[in-house]
């Protein structure tokens, strides 16, 4: 059983882990910087980014440069202990860095220095807790300031969290949010990371009806994984399954009449969204079946007090890449209509 699975006592609830259990599970925690902020993270010929390393126990990364894209991608992957220190790390750095830099308005004179997580739609929930509780304990905890947004980002399912406070602060708040993602680990599963070059290749005008080729040529181009994949090199963007992962979702991948494997991701779509998807009299998802030759079932009803909704999507990687391009072409242009209507 990997570190990260739920134990269950004789009641059948789980057992809570220790501090020391926490500290050793291996997590995987992504931000988002600015090229400079990356720069500073990095250091002179990747000294900074090394000397973090070697520090901290952790893999860390950060994504290539794309020409016309401010944003870079920080991952960061090891132990818990370790990754909260490597924030530490890093927001200490940028503080000091942050002058030099000539960041402008992100300077504080107060000596914090805002981080900006990644967090699963699908976890926000356990780090934001029944009615607010559980992040208002993480600020008193640590004290930092921390908000949550609420839009999923572009073609993902991942949203940010900011976390403003002081280098150890930062480093008590990511161990606090590390400790519900351990918890929650499940519900990461299926995660549509985000990439800041999917803005570029999918153009900024208004998305097409059909989904044309041009937006889905660039599915290749983007890891989607819970898993720490962002390191490997390889062309596909689904590294296999974890054990961890296979061991708790029975049956075990079966393979396509190509050979290629099959594979299940987890998407919650908000209630009021998931008529537009499915469409009148289910025309919408049966031509994104079809395209795409995934199988996408909805559960009947909403998953938790979110009131959100399931879709579970199967296919090989291709096919799945495809309906979740589509499904999230669809989202936006729904979002797009949404704020373009006349107000009542």
């Amino acid at each position: 059983m990997s570190s990260n699975e739920a134990r269950l006592g004789p009641d059948g609830e789980p057992i809570p882990r220790t501090e020391e259990e926490y500290a050793q599970s291996q997590l995987t925690l992504r931000a988002i910087v600015s090229s400079k902020e990356a720069g500073v993270i990095i250091g002179k010929a990747g000294k900074n980014v090394a000397d973090l390393r070697d520090e901290t126990g952790v893999r860390a990364g950060v994504s290539k440069v794309v020409p016309g894209v401010h944003d870079r991608v920080l991952t960061v992957n090891g132990a818990l202990t370790g990754i909260a220190k490597a924030y530490q790390i890093v927001a200490k750095g940028l503080l000091d860095g942050a002058p030099a830099m000539g960041m402008g308005g992100l300077i504080n004179t107060n000596g914090t220095h805002p981080v900006r997580l990644l967090i699963s739609h699908n976890q926000m929930g356990t780090i934001i807790g029944r009615q607010g509780l559980k992040i208002k304990q993480i600020q008193d905890v640590s004290g930092v300031r921390m908000v949550a947004q609420k839009e999923m980002l572009p073609q993902s399912t991942e949203r940010i969290v900011e976390v403003q406070g002081t280098p150890e602060g930062i480093e008590k708040a990511v161990w606090e949010i590390g400790k519900c993602l351990i918890d929650d680990s499940e519900r990461g599963y299926g995660t549509v990371l985000y990439n800041p070059a999917v803005r570029v290749q999918t153009g900024a005008g208004p998305l097409s009806n059909g989904g044309g080729g041009a937006g889905l040529s660039m599915g290749r181009s983007y890891n989607r994984t819970g898993h720490g994949a962002d390191f490997s090199d390889a062309p596909a963007p689904y590294p296999r399954r974890s054990t961890s992962d296979a061991a708790s979702r029975p049956p075990p991948p079966t393979t396509t009449e190509d050979g290629e494997e099959i594979q299940t991701q987890n998407i919650s779509i908000p209630s009021d969204m998931v008529g537009c998807i499915i469409g009148r009299g289910g025309s919408k998802i049966s031509e994104i079946r079809k395209s795409s030759g995934a199988r996408i079932s909805i559960a009947k009803a909403p998953h938790d007090e979110s009131g959100e909704r399931m879709f579970t999507i199967t296919g090989s990687a291709a096919s799945n890449e495809k309906a979740l391009y589509l499904l999230y072409e669809n989202l936006e242009a729904e979002k797009m209509r949404r704020s373009q209507a006349p107000q009542e």
